[in-house]
């Protein structure tokens, strides 16, 4: 799977990954709440997400139901950044997490278990 969603059309995804299938409408509102987008607004990135194959739209009611979950967008995301900023190296991409952010002990046990687990 292979999606690159803007910042805009995330904020759609997020909506539907933590309340599931809802009516454009209903949508409408909790960004309206949330970020104080107008009602065209919306639908525009709502549309877009269609057009991506990330939501698909049955009716009656306009109801807008995930194709695509978060993890997979993790993922996908993730391969990308690595492959556009570190030439595909992971081991270049911890590098560089690990020298800007810091670990703690605890991350650091946790992080080796997670390696050791994906051997």
């Amino acid at each position: 799977m292979d999606i690159k969603l803007f910042d805009s059309e995330l904020k759609i995804m997020e909506v539907l990954w933590e309340q599931g299938i809802l009516p454009a409408r209903d949508i409408v509102d909790v960004l309206m709440e949330r970020v104080g987008w107008n009602k065209n607004t919306t639908y525009t990135v709502i549309k877009k997400c269609i057009e991506k194959g990330a939501i698909e739209r049955e009716e009656p009611g306009f109801l807008c139901k995930p194709l695509v979950t978060r993890d997979e967008v993790q993922q996908s995301e993730t391969e990308q950044l690595i492959d556009k900023m570190f030439g595909g190296s992971s081991e270049l991409f911890f590098s560089a997490f690990l020298k800007n952010q810091g670990i703690s002990e605890d991350e650091a046990k946790r992080l080796a278990k997670m390696i050791e687990e994906a051997k």
